[in-house]
Order: C-alpha cells, then sequence, then structure tokens
C-alpha cells in the first residue's frame, strides 16, 4: 500500500473544454484528474488501478491528495479541462461551496456516496487506552471549553478515572474533511452536553461555532497535515499519544495501532455500517457532469467506483465501510444517470 499513499505528480496542459470534446485527440488524451481527501485518497488509487488494468487505451487517472476542502477550492474553480474532473471528500459539499461552483460556471454536479467511515482515535499496540466520550474529547481538545480557559494538561484533569498523562493528540488540519467530521460529530456533539449552549447558540452563533469547534493551540492538539501515514508513526513512536484519522487507516495499520472506544462503541466495520459507532460517516466524490463526454475514459471511471465499493469489493478490502444497500442501489443509478445537484441539495 505504501506506493498507493504518494501524492501523484500533475503536468497538465491548459487546454479548453471545447477542445476536448470536438472529436479532436485532446479528449481522447487527456487524464482524468482528482483531487481532494486524504482518506478518499487511497480507495481513489484503487480505482484508478483498476481503471488502468481494464482500460488501457485511456491515460492513468491521477489522483492527487490536497485535503477535502482543498479538492473542492480546486473542483469549483471553473469547468475548463484544465481543471479538475473530480472532487474526493470525507464530508459532505457545502452550500457555499456548491454556490462557488455556480458562479465559476461548474453548473452541473453529480454527487456520489462512495461508502462509510470512521473518525478513528487511536493509541500505539500497548500504549494509551481509555474509553472516551465525545464530552471527554471535546474538553480535552477544545481550545475554550464550554466558553472557559483551557486549563487540562493531563487526561485525569478532566477526570480522575482516566490516565494522569498528558494530552496529546495529534490529527488532521482544518483544510481536512476529517477534521470537519470531527467538529460535528464529535467536538460540537461533546459541546451540547452543557445546557448552556443551546443559549449561546440562539444569541451569538458565531460564538457558538468558535467555542463549540476550535481546537486548542497549546501543543495538546498537533496538527500533522494531510497524510494520515504520519499521524500512525507518530504515535507509534509515542505510547502516551493519541492519533485521530479515518478508519481504514486503522484498519490498515492493525498490526501497529488499536482503536479507542467512544461511548463504549469500538471502531469497527460491523459498528460504523450500522452506525452504531459515533463517528461514523459518509465519503463522497463530486463530479463534473459536462466532462463525462468531454474527457476520454471518465464515464468508465465512474463505473469502475460502482464495480469497486460493494460489500466485497477490493475496495472494503481496505478499509472502506460499504453504504446500506438502498444508498448503494441510489449511487449505482447516478453512476449513469448523473443527476445534477441543486441549491434544494443543501437546503
Amino acid at each position: 500500500m505504501t506506493n498507493k499513499f504518494k501524492i501523484a505528480a500533475i503536468a497538465m496542459g491548459a487546454l479548453t473544454l471545447a477542445a476536448c470534446g470536438d472529436g479532436s485527440s485532446g479528449g481522447a488524451n487527456q487524464a482524468i484528474r482528482a483531487v481532494g481527501s486524504s482518506t478518499v485518497y487511497p480507495f481513489a488509487t484503487v480505482v484508478s488501478e483498476t481503471f488502468a488494468r481494464n482500460y488501457p487505451d485511456f491515460p492513468a487517472a491521477l489522483i492527487e491528495s490536497t485535503g477535502t476542502g482543498g479538492g473542492i477550492a480546486l473542483f469549483c474553480g471553473g469547468a475548463g479541462a484544465d481543471t479538475p474532473s473530480m472532487a474526493n471528500a470525507s464530508r459532505r459539499m457545502k452550500k457555499s461551496e456548491f454556490e462557488t461552483c455556480q458562479a465559476n460556471g461548474v453548473a452541473a454536479i453529480t454527487e456520489l456516496q462512495v461508502g462509510l467511515d470512521g473518525i478513528a482515535f487511536a493509541s500505539a499496540q500497548g500504549g494509551i487506552d481509555m474509553n472516551l466520550t465525545s464530552e471527554i474529547v471535546y474538553r480535552a481538545l477544545a481550545a475554550t471549553p464550554y466558553g472557559e480557559e483551557q486549563t487540562a494538561k493531563n487526561w485525569s484533569d478532566i477526570d480522575p478515572s482516566l490516565p494522569n498523562l498528558p494530552i496529546l493528540v495529534y490529527g488532521p488540519p482544518s483544510t481536512s474533511g476529517t477534521r470537519d467530521a470531527l467538529k460535528e460529530l464529535v467536538l460540537e456533539v461533546g459541546c451540547k452536553a452543557n445546557p448552556d449552549m443551546a443559549a449561546l447558540k440562539e444569541a451569538d452563533e458565531d460564538r457558538y461555532d468558535q467555542v463549540c469547534t476550535e481546537v486548542r493551540g497549546d501543543g495538546g492538539y498537533v496538527d500533522q497535515g494531510e497524510q494520515d501515514n504520519l499521524i500512525v508513526q507518530k504515535i507509534e513512536g509515542n505510547q502516551n499519544a493519541i492519533g485521530v484519522f479515518g478508519f481504514s487507516y486503522l484498519e490498515e495499520n492493525s498490526d501497529r495501532v488499536h482503536g479507542l472506544k467512544v461511548n463504549g462503541v469500538e471502531p469497527t466495520y460491523e459498528n460504523i455500517s450500522s452506525f452504531a459507532y459515533p463517528g461514523a460517516r459518509p465519503l463522497f466524490v463530486y463530479v463534473k457532469n459536462d466532462h463525462v463526454d468531454a474527457i476520454g475514459g471518465l464515464r468508465e471511471f465512474l463505473a469502475t467506483w460502482a464495480e469497486s465499493w460493494g460489500v466485497d469489493g477490493p475496495l472494503a478490502q481496505i478499509g472502506l465501510v460499504a453504504s446500506p444497500a438502498d444508498v448503494m442501489a441510489r449511487n449505482n443509478a447516478a453512476v449513469t444517470e448523473l443527476p445534477a445537484l441543486t441549491a434544494a441539495d443543501f437546503e
């Protein structure tokens, strides 16, 4: 798997979409470019490898790990053939991002849910072990827990039953969809445990967002960039450290790290697929519909995604949790029908 986590080098000429779609060799020779989530990256890489084997007449797809936010920004930057055809995302596109796409001429976008993942908390094999809760994680990582000064240095400062060891959590940066999901699925849930936060949200929503989702910057939380493998290395080298990354990385490195329970629930395939695990989340890819027939092989590449995301498919073998049957059926149809998102989908 090592080579699958290397960021693809990208060298693309400045072509126009019209040139790609006019029957000239430009479209046939143009490589599919997908940018975005580091969590989706290994799955997209496997799909790309399968596509290259099955469709050797097309150029290999270029997969770039930029983080969800950075990838969607590139995707929404314009509609031309010099822009990415796809964005990989470990959270759903935001309404503001959709509006940016529309403003820049990216009018027709199809959303595909490729599967599920979980925000895993992990430590080294034989390292620190705790039964976490959303409230514990929030109180440990918030810059201003419940609006107060962050004074917790050790886990035992939060609860005497927790280890008397320094709080040290390695996690994703602010550009990452995993960070967004950490905020939404864990930190904000823990923040809401305090009933005063409901009143704060009603009175000052910006202040509420800051209090509930801003992480501490004093060394208790360490931003490790978009490469989740680096987080694995960091916690493997420090028995007292905890890492935050996608479930697929936990699965791949299960001989080196182990998952911590959240609310008594372990991060396992079964618990994520049933949403019993609190950090379960969907993963997405976004497609420019105007590129589908203009960029050679893109339609076949999308079909390869659908052929790969099943319960017994190759992506499940590297940690992707298959979507529920009804969701998968809907997305299997969307691969060929390409329904376009509308503003109403974000209401």
